[in-house]
């Protein structure tokens, strides 16, 4: 017979003939308890969040609206505004007067988030969004809108037709002579 020389360790049992530990065998291991599921979900939302903050980040610079191709739009001929009676533009956004003085245009995207006003009767223009409330020249006379109304730069092109810059502005009561 071929005994086996082992080692004995201080209690006296051999090392190889030891079972193992209770403490690290899977079946006897604690359960998971819900702060170790809170933890994890804690650490998962924290990397969502970056992830989500970087993919936000990388489309930074990118922009969201892109800018129209041009800001000058045709009119019509300009004999077609009569005195007295606004013509309002939808697609555009804008009114067009003429008056004793000339022709001008007001944007009627408010200035408080950019809703749309409306003209009164009276020809005074209120945002039904939030309630700010202009004059017939676009003056803030109540409500969040920090400044009035836009008016438009008006110009002729070359085959005589009126154009509105959406994008410039002139000063409030600025009249286009034709």
């Amino acid at each position: 017979m071929n005994r086996k020389h082992t080692e004995t360790n201080a209690a006296g049992d051999s090392e190889q003939n030891q079972p193992a530990s209770l403490t690290e065998s899977p079946r006897f291991a604690p359960p998971r308890t819900r702060r170790d599921f809170l933890g994890l979900a804690a650490i998962w939302t924290a990397v969502g969040a970056c992830a989500a903050a970087v993919v936000g980040a990388m489309r930074l610079p990118m922009p969201a609206v892109f800018p129209e191709s041009n800001p000058k739009v045709k009119l019509g001929p300009p004999d077609q505004f009569k005195i007295g009676s606004p013509s309002y533009r939808p697609d555009l956004s804008l009114w067009v007067v003429r008056d004793d003085a000339g022709l001008y245009a007001i944007s009627t995207v408010c200035t408080h988030l950019g809703c749309i006003a409306t003209r009164e009767e009276d020809g005074s223009f209120s945002c039904p969004c939030h309630g700010s409330e202009f004059t017939a020249e676009g003056k803030v006379t109540g409500g969040p809108a920090p400044k009035g109304l836009n008016w438009l730069a008006l110009s002729l092109s070359p085959d005589g037709q009126l154009v509105v810059d959406k994008v410039n502005t002139v000063k409030a009561g600025a009249r286009f002579q034709v």
